[in-house]
């Protein structure tokens, strides 16, 4: 790859963290939780975004970009008040600024009248169309929103600017990372007419040279006409490892040899070099095996070019590594935990016992694949923050759509999970938020006579839940409207008139595809498609979800998805003469039932008598259509399970072979898709074993909706 191209996606990599900075800090400034700090951080990302763009010559976007930074200088600056009509222009123009990126990164346009006009709107904040300055109503300057008032200062008119006085002083870490100063000074001479002074005098001798060290400096004298900001972006992608100083040139009638430092003296470079041989007593061909004197710490702080480990340390910390790099890697660590089963398998078969070298040796090889795979699953786990972040301004404009004054709340933003499910985490999100405003939310004069607040609060949450992550879209509003969704749901043909449904079900009548509550068609919702991609979705990623509501005081969205998607940790079981795996985090415990605790239910159903509470019986081989009759509960092992969509259910299978972490495979890329199973796996001794999807055949068990299909030859 081309090492500008390489730079260039590292810099568009890093606008997309800006830009999330940018918004999230807006959207604290709109909510007044913002500060003064904020405003830095806000005003440093744009600055930032049109430092690089410049570097790349994207120059629509450095345009703006400048537009907007000045914008919020002023704001920075006390002139421009921070209240919610300025914010929102601002929360447009950052969206014009992040489709600028966009177009840069992948060669497409931006409207020029939409960049335009809002970039108008931001030049208006700080130029008045009267051209005179922001003031209150007494005619005094206006404070700003956190109280300070802006100097008003009688002056006399300014004389014509002079010259700038532009010093550059790169540190050892600006070599060190690759900087040239030749290339720095370079782009500022193509500002304008410049002097370039070299001051050589920090230069130490040849024995206490640190070749690490920096010791030069230089002093530019550029034209006035150039502003005071293209000079600082020439210097914005070194920063602090190449500190500048910006001043305006003395007065005239002062003799520049006071102001610039002497030229550098000329070096007799054979002299020094004979002067070192002279010194070491040693052939220059012949390379002396005593190591060079250290130069004195003294004479190394004079000098000015003192190492700085720490920040070196610092600058390692983190690196950026192709995300195909770590799938291949995740992929290479799947193949060893395969691996690592067969050969268990194998020493099983053999007989050795387990104190013997080899079972103990596989023992401690278990332990390590274990802990490689952990730490290699580490990598790729990223918080749900980067897509929790977006949500707000979604809430903001949903909500001025509908009319409707929303609050929304987000908690365990910090919770980890695999960067494939955060990156399909995004659309479910959005739909649920939205439905929740839409639906859920109630109108201010509505909540307002139902004795609630007229702001309405969403609440979406993320956290850890036996060994998955569950998500939460929670609302204060009316709630599910049930009467409702059963007449539309009869109306579509979605059920029958006469059917007999439980709140739940009814509640999930929603999931179904074109089903909708909305009386009209909108930019937001009436077609029906909104909560279906989301089960969809959710599905599509192992997950589950559920629903809460109750009439009045609002309801509650439940996804549970898995940690990753990569691996699983479950319990291997036998159905016939089939092998299974079950995710354990479904589990609850195990047992063999006594014939005392069945009870018949009807002419085939059954349930199980469990701790003064029954469960339903299903047996995994009729359901999944391996046998026709279920057998005999008390002959068979019973796998007691929890799940999301119909609580506890006891599963029969034949046997149970034990506990083992396996390897996810997709069922439907291999082969298709098969109801009441979520994917498969290859076991120590090579066979294909499905992993069962105990959601769906519950689910499916307790509305009788369930399909057989036979899967005898599957493995």
């Amino acid at each position: 790859m081309d090492p500008m191209e390489s730079i260039k996606q590292t810099y568009f990599v890093e606008c997309d963290e800006l830009l999330a900075d940018l918004e999230s800090g807006l959207l604290a400034l709109e909510s007044d939780e913002g500060d003064s700090d904020t405003i830095n951080a806000v005003f440093r990302a744009v600055h930032s975004v049109k430092g690089g763009a410049g570097a790349f010559g994207f120059e629509a976007l450095v345009e703006f970009a400048h537009v907007f930074e000045s914008t919020l200088d002023a704001m920075r600056s006390g002139t421009l008040a921070v209240d919610n009509d300025n914010v929102k222009i601002m929360l447009r123009a950052a969206d014009v600024l992040a489709d600028l990126v966009q177009a840069a990164k992948d060669g497409s346009s931006v409207d020029p009248a939409r960049t335009q006009t809002l970039a108008d709107e931001l030049s208006a904040l700080i130029t008045p169309q009267d051209g005179a300055p922001v003031t209150g109503d007494d005619g005094e300057p206006a404070a700003d929103s956190w109280g300070f008032t802006p100097l008003k200062l009688d002056i006399d008119e300014p004389a014509a600017p002079s010259r700038w006085i532009l010093t550059v002083t790169p540190t050892p870490a600006a070599y060190a990372k690759g900087h040239d100063p030749a290339i720095l000074l370079r782009e500022v001479a193509r500002l304008g007419d410049v002097e370039c002074w070299l001051d050589a005098s920090a230069l130490p001798d040849l024995n206490a040279l640190d070749p690490e060290g920096s010791y030069l400096r230089w002093t530019v004298f550029i034209d006035s006409a150039v502003e005071e900001t293209a000079i600082r972006d020439v210097f914005d992608f070194v920063g602090e490892d190449c500190p500048i100083t910006l001043d305006r040139e003395a007065p005239a009638d002062q003799p520049l040899e006071d102001i610039a430092p002497p030229p550098a003296a000329d070096f007799d470079v054979a002299a020094l070099i004979s002067l070192a041989q002279a010194q070491s007593g040693s052939d220059p061909a012949m390379p002396s095996d005593e190591p060079a004197a250290a130069p004195k710490a003294a004479d190394h702080e004079e000098s000015g070019g003192g190492r700085e480990p720490s920040k070196q340390a610092a600058a390692g910390a983190t690196i950026r590594v192709d995300l195909e790099r770590v799938d291949r890697l995740i992929d290479l660590v799947g193949e060893l935990v395969i691996n690592q089963a067969m050969i268990a398998q194998r020493v099983v078969e053999s007989e050795l016992g387990r104190s013997s070298s080899v079972a103990i040796g596989l023992d401690e090889l278990e332990q390590l694949t274990r802990e490689i795979q952990d730490s290699v699953m580490a990598i790729r786990a990223q918080p749900v923050k980067s897509v929790f972040q977006r949500m707000p301004r979604l809430v903001r404009e949903v909500a001025g759509m509908t009319n409707k004054s929303v609050r929304l709340v987000t908690e365990g933003e910090g919770t980890e999970v695999d960067k494939t499910v955060i990156e399909r985490l995004s659309d479910p999100i959005t739909h649920m938020l939205r439905n929740a405003i839409d639906h859920g939310v109630e109108t201010p004069d509505e909540r307002v006579a139902a004795g609630k607040p007229a702001e309405g609060v969403v609440r979406l949450s993320a956290s850890h839940r036996s060994g998955r992550i569950v998500i939460e879209v929670a609302d204060d509003g009316k709630g599910i409207n049930r009467p409702r969704v059963r007449e539309i749901a009869i109306n579509k043909g979605v059920i029958s008139p006469d059917a007999n449904l439980t709140d739940d079900e009814i509640d999930n009548l929603i999931f179904a595809p074109g089903f909708s509550t909305a009386s009209t068609v909108s930019n937001i919702s009436g077609r029906g498609v909104g909560m279906d991609v989301v089960k969809r979705s959710i599905q599509a990623l192992g997950g589950r979800i559920s629903i809460a509501s109750v009439p009045g005081r609002g309801s509650t969205f439940t996804m549970s998805l898995p940690l990753t998607l990569a691996v699983l940790d479950g319990m291997v079981v036998t159905v016939g003469d089939q092998t299974l795996v079950s995710p354990l985090t479904a589990i609850v415990e195990t047992l063999r039932p006594k014939p005392t605790d069945i009870r018949l239910l009807g002419p085939k159903g059954a349930v199980l008598a469990v701790r003064g509470a029954h469960v339903p019986l299903i047996d995994i081989g009729v359901a999944l259509g391996w046998r026709d009759e279920p057998i005999p509960p008390a002959n068979g092992v019973i796998l007691l399970v929890e799940s999301e969509v119909g609580g506890r259910a006891a599963l029969v299978v034949d046997q149970i072979q034990g506990q083992r972490q396996v390897v996810i495979k997709s069922l439907e890329q291999n082969f298709q898709h098969v109801d009441g199973v979520a994917a498969a796996t290859i076991l120590g001794d090579g066979r294909v074993a499905l992993i069962l999807d105990v959601d769906a055949v519950i689910a499916a068990r307790s509305r009788d909706r369930f399909e057989p299909q036979p899967l005898a030859q599957a493995s």
